[in-house]
């Protein structure tokens, strides 16, 4: 399975923040969305990703304020990315190495969309549901000993 089957499932709606706006505008977006991520773009290139787990240390680090902040300060400026063509088992592990929640899809320099470990975990739960159905099925109508086919 590749990335590209979790996106045509997804959609393609893609929300993005830039580096020099205001922290508290993309989080406004994060919460009226309910996204867990942004992905950071500056002149149509990818330079970052805008996570909770960022915006938690921001929030850590500056005693709970998050004032005049920009996205540049808080956001991850190296962030995993993937293409449509990546297997699946490839972005598991990449996601688990580097405890990355989130990972942009790209081709070439064009953002294709976002996906996460949770779409990653039910695309692999759903892949293993259809592959018990089958063998079930498959079982199920099993020839008899001695019968002829």
């Amino acid at each position: 399975m590749k990335v590209s089957d979790i996106l045509r499932v997804k959609g393609g709606t893609l929300y993005t923040a830039t580096p020099l706006e205001p922290l508290s505008r993309a989080l406004d977006l994060m919460a009226e969305k309910d996204l867990g991520s942004l992905v950071v773009m500056e002149h149509g290139d990818l330079v970052g990703m805008l996570t909770f787990r960022e915006v938690i240390q921001l929030l850590v680090k500056n005693g709970g304020t998050i004032g005049t902040t920009v996205v540049r300060t808080a956001m991850d400026d190296a962030p995993l990315t993937c293409t449509a063509e990546t297997e699946l088992d490839e972005v598991r592990r990449m996601m688990l190495e580097r405890h990355a929640r989130y990972m942009p899809v790209m081709d070439q320099r064009m953002l294709m969309g976002v996906i996460s470990f949770y779409d990653v975990a039910k695309a692999v739960v759903d892949s293993q549901n259809f592959e018990n159905k089958m063998l079930k099925a498959y079982i199920r109508d099993w020839p008899e000993e001695g019968a002829k086919a």
